[in-house]
């Protein structure tokens, strides 16, 4: 009899092993539970929860290389994770309403006028458009739906009991609550559920692998400043180490031509990223993208990390914005970004609550105004972006079981993974894993 499934998470990471189940013909019950709302109902700016994740909601960069992003070759190898990947960028394809829109940029020279003040890290990038995400998110959501995956939307899963196979929930919506039995978890929660994921890690005494602090700003300026390094490399991460610090830092998500400062709430706090559009009325010549760091050797790093947010947002009870000379830019919907625009006095503040390591993005900025001469005071930050990360749990590297409960799988942010391709490619493999034995 094939087994019942149950995905906690409907992300990039779950909704990737839904499909794959789905198209070999799995014949067991497969059932989908998620916070967020159905593509139908969930609003733009409904970011964090629901179909496709936040990433699939609101970004739609697919990187392709397993340099970045995880540690999916560490499981699988570099042939497999490579052909995990192309089924993930496939999938995005698959259901694109013009897929012909989706392109790839692949760099291959760092330039020189680069290598004095950063390195530069060159990969291939696949760009779907954030304008398309939602589509792909309803079309994607209706062929599983037309294969007989069950979804449970805007209900909470409150425990998980790994011995006796039972998964706890409430449904917001009609303040239901129940228990459902799976025989086969995967556990694919994003962002907003790291909490749960380090909580349940803490309740079973899960062998768990530390992980770094990931924290920094949204940066943000006319596009025309970067454009000669843009011409080369569009999702472009320019980075540099401290070694003997434990500090590095790197650009992330870099967005262009169509650009815009996306809020995000988690935990009850505001933090930003970013997208980019790929239909031209929507361009305003922009560019944005995360200055990250890095930081290793912080004692419990993802409590830190939440209280460096929480006392920036205590500021004024929101997300922070500084600029030597612009004011907060607009969304797409031409509403002023969520922020508080602070002065240079805040900006001690800031300071003060990063603990000294936000010396590193200053100098970061300065470097940048260097490679990059007309830039000078015309940019803007978005205060604080951050990449929680809860202590890895160790897995079974054939099939990202959990070593003490082989059949839950751990997937995506849960599972430690950043970036959209990689956490589709983990859904995927162990997709693949339970194929074996229906």
């Amino acid at each position: 009899m094939s087994k019942k499934i149950v995905i906690v998470g409907a992300g990039v990471a779950g909704i990737n092993a839904a499909t794959k189940l789905v198209d070999n013909k799995y014949k067991g019950k497969i059932t989908i539970i998620d916070m967020g709302k159905d593509p139908h109902k969930r609003l733009p700016s409904e970011v964090m929860t629901g179909m496709l994740g936040a990433g699939g909601w609101s970004d739609g960069k697919l990187t392709y290389h397993t340099a970045i992003g995880g540690q999916l070759k560490k499981y699988c190898g570099e042939d497999k994770a490579m052909n995990l990947m192309d089924q993930v960028i496939t999938n995005f394809k698959r259901f694109h309403p013009k897929p012909e829109e989706v392109q790839c940029s692949n760099p291959d020279a760092e330039p020189d006028f680069i290598k004095p003040y950063f390195g530069l890290r060159l990969f291939p990038v696949w760009h779907v458009g954030t304008d398309y995400l939602h589509e792909i998110g309803k079309n994607w959501y209706q062929y599983l739906v037309d294969n007989g995956v069950e979804f449970m939307w805007e209900t909470k899963v409150s425990n998980i009991d790994f011995k006796k196979q039972l998964v706890d929930f409430h449904q917001n919506n009609l303040r239901y609550t129940g228990i459902y039995h799976y025989d086969e978890l995967i556990f694919g929660v994003g962002k907003s559920g790291i909490d749960f994921g380090k909580s349940l890690a803490e309740q079973y005494d899960l062998p768990t692998e530390p992980k770094s602090v990931q924290i920094g700003v949204r940066f943000e300026a006319p596009q025309h400043h970067f454009q000669k390094l843009i011409d080369i490399s569009y999702d472009f991460k320019l980075y540099r180490k401290f070694d003997d610090k434990g500090v590095s830092l790197r650009s992330f998500c870099t967005n262009n031509n169509a650009a815009y400062v996306a809020v995000e709430e988690t935990y009850g706090n505001y933090t930003y990223n970013g997208h980019a559009k790929k239909d031209e009325r929507y361009r305003n010549d922009m560019t944005n993208f995360g200055i990250i760091m890095e930081l290793n050797g912080i004692e419990d790093p993802f409590t830190w990390s939440r209280e460096v947010v929480k006392q920036c947002q205590s500021i004024e009870d929101k997300g922070l914005y500084y600029s030597p000379s612009r004011q907060v830019s607009q969304t797409s919907e031409g509403n002023l970004v969520d922020a508080f625009q602070i002065n240079e006095s805040d900006m001690q503040t800031v300071r003060h609550i990063f603990e000294g390591y936000f010396n590193y993005i200053d100098e970061f900025i300065d470097d940048m105004k260097k490679v990059f001469p007309t830039l000078k005071d015309d940019w803007g930050i978005y205060i604080p972006e951050v990449k929680y990360l809860s202590p890895e749990p160790l897995v079974d590297y054939t099939n990202l079981a959990l070593t003490k409960y082989p059949n839950v799988h751990f997937v995506g942010d849960a599972l430690s993974a950043r970036g959209i391709t990689v956490s589709g490619a983990q859904g995927i493999y162990v997709a693949e894993d339970i194929l074996k034995f229906n």
